[in-house]
């Protein structure tokens, strides 16, 4: 049976996020960017949790650990990479390993690029991914503390995931990318197409997530370094994969 997801906002564009194992009874806070939300999420929902999985260090990540730490004396994951810098934690982990919330098997991700040692979460049997700072909905997140080619490979893992896999990311920022996007894609109909339903949705209120890693693949320019529409554009017929990508993300981040 796939686990429930209760997403919710914190801050001003952080997303929150549980995820409940309804047969073991089992929650999982999937990163800590402020209590008093999360705490509401939990009332609301009645799950309790049992851990926090921490994808990397930034303070808009882990800024809710200790409280909620102490609250629901829950374990606290994260990686390794990152460890020192990540409030209470008690397991390291890296590419390969595996967490269990309850029958569900959860395996990690090494996605690097944004912070040094970020990790992703990805649950196969509920075909769903959590990857935080890496992969946003058209998107990825700014290159803090690695060079282009180490998010480039990350973004390749990423993609690499099947098609239907449920992309849940750190922030709303799909307004903000699909504006982005069309500048470096103007003629991808489907792009076209996504742009106007997330003008409406955030319109609304409403949020753009979760993605699904086929329609990032469609769209989202950070995935679609090989596609020739996008050189030609960029004038870089003739460049490597990586040095596409490295084009597109300075051009996002001069946007």
């Amino acid at each position: 049976m796939p686990v429930e997801i209760e997403q919710f906002m914190c801050r001003t564009d952080n997303f929150g996020v549980l995820v409940h194992d309804s047969k073991s009874g089992e929650t999982a806070i999937i990163d800590a960017p402020e209590e008093a939300p999360i705490l509401a999420a939990i009332k609301r929902t009645g799950w309790t949790p049992t851990l926090i999985l921490t994808t990397h260090h930034h303070a808009d990540h882990v800024e809710a650990n200790l409280a909620l730490k102490e609250r629901f004396k829950l374990r606290i994951v994260g990686p390794e990479a990152e460890k020192a810098k990540i409030p209470g934690i008690d397991e390291t982990v890296g590419q390969g390993s595996v967490v269990r919330l309850g029958e569900e098997r959860i395996e990690v991700i090494e996605t690097p690029g944004h912070t040094a040692g970020h990790v992703s979460y990805y649950l196969p049997a509920s075909k769903v991914a959590f990857t935080a700072d890496t992969l946003f909905a058209l998107g990825c997140g700014r290159l803090f503390e690695c060079k282009p080619p180490v998010m480039y490979e990350s973004l390749k893992k990423l993609a690499a995931l099947p098609a239907q896999t449920a992309i849940y990311c750190g922030h709303e920022y799909t307004l903000a990318n699909a504006r982005f996007a069309v500048t470096v894609d103007p003629g991808n109909p489907l792009l076209k197409q996504r742009a106007a339903k997330i003008e409406a949705l955030r319109a609304a209120n409403k949020p753009t997530l979760p993605t699904t890693i086929g329609e990032e693949l469609s769209t989202n320019p950070f995935l679609r370094w090989h596609d020739p529409a996008i050189r030609k554009h960029l004038g870089m017929e003739k460049a490597t994969d990586a040095e596409v990508f490295a084009e597109i993300r300075k051009r996002k981040d001069n946007f």
